[in-house]
């Protein structure tokens, strides 16, 4: 091999790798997409850059989904409930995605918006920790569940050998992870 041969190698190697764009989508945006939101943050090793959105959010952020991601010592910068009609269109600011999920039973059944670029969707639920209202111990550990639930499935979704696999393996992979047992079902 030539020393020009080597040096086009070498540089090619330090070519760098493409970020991905993942938008987590929910009914609200007020928990379980803004803690997905958070923990791909923290999994995707800066080849992730991850949104949040809802049909109909509700303005804000829950209490107790701060509180969680606080005690986990997760992101909290510039989480906001918001419309995924900020993603649904490539404008000025709105980023290409090239993954949506959606992580609850009414935004899965909604009708979503066409997304520029086509991305891979898959529906990963999520029971709502929100909904749990017994009591405060409850809705903790709800809330719990609901971050454990999806920081195995972004564990896991952050490891897979994006560049290697074409979209109907990946596709498939990604159907999976949103097939994986709850707790609950365990």
């Amino acid at each position: 091999m030539t020393h020009a041969s080597m040096a086009r190698m070498s540089s090619l190697s330090r070519m760098p790798e493409k970020i991905y764009n993942v938008l987590f989508l929910c009914t609200g945006n007020s928990a379980r997409s803004i803690i997905a939101e958070a923990l791909i943050r923290r999994w995707g090793r800066g080849k992730f850059r991850g949104f949040s959105a809802g049909s109909r959010p509700r303005g804000e952020v829950h209490p107790m989904a701060l509180e969680i991601l606080t005690r986990y010592e997760l992101p909290l910068e510039g989480l906001r409930s918001k419309s995924w009609d900020e993603f649904a269109s490539i404008g000025p600011g709105a980023p290409a995605m090239d993954f949506v999920f959606t992580v609850c039973d009414n935004a899965a059944g909604e009708v979503c918006p066409v997304w520029p670029g086509r991305p891979i969707t898959a529906h990963w639920p999520i029971p709502d920790p929100a909904v749990a209202t017994a009591n405060e111990a409850e809705q903790g550990q709800a809330f719990r569940q609901a971050l454990t639930l999806l920081e195995n499935r972004i564990k896991i979704f952050t490891s897979l050998p994006m560049a290697a696999l074409d979209r109907m393996t990946l596709q498939k992979k990604l159907d999976g992870i949103g097939h994986l047992e709850t707790e609950k079902d365990a």
